[in-house]
């Protein structure tokens, strides 16, 4: 049954390489809102998932609510603990993720997570589970590439991709290093420190997207820091996608209706990529 259902959902997911590639014949960047599974509620991913795709979202990052998420701001910290406090965990991350899919969810779903979780699950098992959820591709932002062969061949052997991270600081060495760990695309973090809403993007980030140009054929999605339509409009037009996670989770947690203030934030966000002149 389990063979069943992972074979069902190869065949419904649209992949993440594909998403890139129809995006860049249509002239657009992708749109990837990030979301804290189990943020406000435990159940809130069902909702709030379908809603950001409706608004425009092309690829989805769901952040696995962590302990010690030390690459994540004040923000996003607050938003796991209150999913840990809720009482999600790995395993129940990956039900939602089939949940998703057994909805009808064709987007590409990025889960983003801490590699203590996997590691306690195990790298086979969460491998195998993750396969047959539907997750298309995996970002774990404190486990470095050359340590992480064994959880890279796992997923890879299941269709998943590993994405991993490159900071400003790279040189032009570990960019191309780095992106031949990668599948799907790379993450660049567009500053150095933690994620958070930013008033302002760096100043060196189309440079900086130009190196990573250099060093990899694979897309180039950018994170940490884009808060605005005006910032997502700027970095869509040197990226090949932008990250928003952040400003979306603070959206989120002002409002009564995290539902309708999350599909408005993101359908912002796609109006001003879409209609820069706009914006």
């Amino acid at each position: 049954c389990a063979t069943a259902g992972a074979q069902m959902t190869a065949i419904e997911m649209d992949t993440i390489r594909a998403t890139f590639e129809h995006l860049r014949h249509a002239g657009k960047a992708a749109l990837m809102p990030y979301l804290t599974m189990g943020y406000p509620r435990r159940d809130s991913a069902l909702s709030l998932v379908p809603a950001l795709i409706e608004a425009g979202a092309d690829l989805i990052e769901l952040g696995i609510p962590f302990s010690d998420p030390l690459a994540d701001g004040a923000t996003i910290q607050a938003a796991s603990q209150q999913a840990l406090n809720n009482g999600v965990s790995l395993s129940l991350c990956l039900e939602q993720v089939a949940a998703l899919r057994a909805r009808g969810v064709h987007t590409p779903l990025v889960m983003m997570g801490y590699y203590n979780p996997i590691f306690q699950m195990g790298v086979e098992e969460f491998a195998a589970r993750a396969a047959a959820a539907g997750v298309s591709g995996l970002i774990v932002p404190d486990l470095p590439p050359e340590e992480a062969d064994g959880l890279r061949q796992a997923v890879h052997q299941r269709g998943i991709d590993m994405i991993f991270l490159v900071a400003p600081t790279s040189d032009n060495g570990r960019l191309r290093r780095v992106a031949e760990y990668s599948s799907g695309f790379l993450y660049l973090v567009s500053l150095t420190g933690v994620t958070g809403a930013r008033d302002h993007l760096p100043p060196d980030l189309e440079s900086f997207v130009m190196r990573a140009r250099q060093a990899t054929s694979l897309p180039l999605a950018v994170g940490f820091g884009i808060s605005s339509p005006v910032q997502a409009a700027r970095v869509a037009r040197f990226a090949d996608g932008v990250i928003v996670g952040s400003a979306l989770i603070k959206a989120i947690s002002a409002t009564s209706d995290p539902v309708k203030t999350a599909h408005d934030f993101v359908a912002g966000l796609r109006a001003g990529m879409d209609h820069p002149e706009e914006v």
